[in-house]
């Protein structure tokens, strides 16, 4: 007899559990020989070892596939316990998978909508700096914020430092109430809007406050050394030369 416990690594513990933790009852069905009790982001087992070790490869490719598709339904829960490790690799590999940057909330998909779009998606697999010039509302800014969550959501970096300089569109603002980041906020958003629609709401404050995702105006960026991260230049047009060379040299 065996026992362990086991985090989860999910955006949202609550929507992976299901309502009424009616995926884990579901998982639990499948597994009679194991007591499993789900706990917040954590799942106790106990029970013989070997079924122990099925139970935990079966909890990651269900994990896995939570975070490609951002969701987890009883459809997708009963055909990846069900198949064999060739299969539920094949299902993770599947052409809609290849095709999509990231699913974002409620399973929405985001993925690269036109021909120039891909370009940059493609661009970004092979290269480490990308320009990207074109008209406004052409998807620059939310495909670029795409890519980096789902590089963060992949581990292949710590943080993303999302970055821009505060200048204003032809109009006036006068003076702002507030700290500073209530002063900066308004020239942000942009990027908190990208963010919201591919991270549940605790998940990206959790990332905000704890610094994996940094959102912060160009002028902060003198003296920092940004490895680990993919790091996003927003409205780079609005920069000077010497601001643009000091963010260039911020990068490795």
């Amino acid at each position: 007899m065996g026992e362990k416990e086991i985090n989860l690594d999910v955006q949202s513990p609550v929507e992976f559990f299901g309502v009424n933790d009616s995926n884990l009852e579901m998982i639990r069905k499948y597994f009679p020989k194991l007591k499993v009790i789900g706990r917040g982001d954590r799942i106790k087992v106990i029970g013989d070892e070997e079924e122990i070790e099925k139970f935990e490869e079966k909890l990651r490719l269900l994990q896995l596939y939570y975070e490609k598709f951002g969701r987890l339904l009883k459809p997708d829960i009963s055909r990846l316990l069900e198949a064999d490790e060739e299969s539920a690799d094949i299902e993770m590999d599947s052409s809609v998978a290849r095709d999509a940057i990231l699913h974002g909330r409620h399973g929405k998909l985001i993925k690269a909508r036109t021909v120039n779009q891909r370009k940059m998606v493609d661009s970004y697999r092979d290269h480490d700096l990308i320009l990207a010039i074109g008209p406004a509302g052409t998807g620059k800014t939310y495909t670029a914020v795409a890519m980096a969550v789902r590089a963060l959501k992949d581990k292949q970096v710590k943080r993303i430092i999302l970055t821009r300089p505060a200048v204003e569109a032809g109009e006036n603002l006068g003076f702002l109430p507030g700290d500073l980041r209530d002063k900066l906020d308004p020239y942000l958003q942009p990027l908190y809007d990208a963010l919201r629609d591919m991270l549940p709401p605790q998940k990206l404050l959790t990332y905000l406050e704890d610094g994996t995702i940094e959102i912060a105006p160009l002028a902060f960026m003198r003296g920092r050394t940004l490895d680990h991260a993919v790091v996003i230049l927003d409205e780079a047009q609005n920069a000077s030369i010497s601001q643009l060379k000091m963010f260039l040299t911020r990068m490795g």
